[in-house]
């Protein structure tokens, strides 16, 4: 089997509602673009990936990935993903982790249809269904969240994780609002995207510590190892960081050498595919840590993660990022939660998603190839 051809279909993704995460993704809102990437081959099976989100979007990156990447798997088996793997991340200085985990992820979808079984069976299962919890987007005040938080907590699902306006007095009312709001018993995170310096990260953990918040996510700067250190010291409640910077397998050992965070995180758009999910992984398994699984960005994306969850043991969630108009495009069926809150595993050949490609037919705004 060899790989005939390489192509990145652009299609419109518009009525995004207005929606900030952070300073990382400012105020977004109407439109963005995704990209279908399509990998074909002589046998007649192509493989597919999404790649962009509604804040960045595909073509930021497709143009590196059709002049860096495509030359690399064009002729080859899709089956050698290893290697393919291998040579695309020796092109990040060209390219990004986002282009190399679109590829990875549609040489996957070609694996798992080859295979006629879907990704998470080729991967070694573990599991079928995993809990859902509710990531916020940052919202207008204090009983925003918690009638938010009570709302999901009405319909099951496991947590809920604020993502606060990042101004460290405030985000302590919210984390307060939100405890008060839902009881003592409900799991609940923060996620304060890099905004704190030390002593606002230190204050700001003492309190939600005395909460009982279930993790304390990405408090300080991404790459502020010697902080995090730092914070571990005098915190108890456990500290979630490596979400960024973007990068792969090798990015997360200074982490575990300094014992800097209590868990591994990552996706398959910042950190380059499935591939380097399952490595990094198994290496948290390694040190009896746990790999929580990031949101992907995108509804293909979020398939691909879902498969790679259902092939692990030291994960608990599966992240749902709201709204879901910022979140959910280019599906004929999206990734549903049952009525126990909890998400089921793709059983179809591949990634086993239904992309609507009338969608993209009548959205399209141009092909690179």
């Amino acid at each position: 089997m060899k790989i005939l051809d390489v192509t990145l279909t652009l299609f419109a993704w518009d009525e995004i509602p207005s929606t900030s995460y952070g300073a990382h993704t400012g105020r977004f809102e109407g439109g963005s673009k995704l990209g279908l990437l399509s990998i074909s081959t002589d046998s007649g099976i192509t493989g597919h990936a999404f790649l962009g989100s509604a804040f960045y979007p595909a073509d930021m990156d497709g143009a590196t990935l059709i002049k860096y990447l495509k030359p690399i798997l064009v002729g080859q088996n899709p089956l050698d993903r290893e290697r393919l793997y291998k040579a695309m991340w020796k092109r990040v200085r060209t390219t990004t982790a986002r282009s190399i985990g679109a590829c990875d992820v549609a040489l996957w979808d070609i694996a798992g249809k080859v295979a006629g079984l879907p990704i998470h069976q080729l991967l070694g299962s573990f599991r079928t269904k995993v809990p859902a919890y509710i990531s916020s987007a940052v919202l207008a005040s204090p009983q925003a969240y918690a009638d938010e938080a009570l709302h999901y907590k009405s319909l099951n699902l496991i947590a809920y994780k604020i993502h606060p306006p990042q101004i460290w007095r405030d985000d302590i009312k919210v984390c307060e609002a939100v405890r008060k709001a839902v009881g003592d018993d409900y799991l609940l995170m923060l996620d304060s995207v890099w905004s704190y310096d030390y002593q606002q990260a230190l204050r700001v953990g003492q309190v939600i510590q005395d909460l009982g918040y279930y993790w304390y996510e990405d408090p300080l700067a991404d790459a502020d190892i010697y902080n995090y250190v730092e914070l571990k010291k005098h915190l108890s409640i456990p500290i979630m960081a490596t979400e960024y910077p973007a990068g792969g397998l090798d990015s997360y050992a200074p982490w575990i050498k300094e014992r800097a965070t209590d868990f591994l995180r990552g996706d398959v758009a910042v950190k380059g595919g499935i591939t380097t999910l399952m490595k990094t992984a198994h290496l948290a398994e390694a040190f009896h840590l746990n790999y929580e699984v990031h949101h992907g960005g995108n509804s293909l994306n979020n398939f691909a993660n879902l498969h790679v969850i259902m092939a692990l043991q030291n994960t608990e969630f599966f992240e749902v990022l709201l709204p879901s108009a910022s979140q959910k495009y280019g599906l004929i069926e999206d990734i549903q939660i049952d009525a126990d809150g909890m998400v089921h595993a793709p059983s179809e050949p591949g990634l086993g998603a239904q992309i609507d490609f009338e969608l993209i037919k009548r959205k399209t705004l141009g092909i690179l190839s």
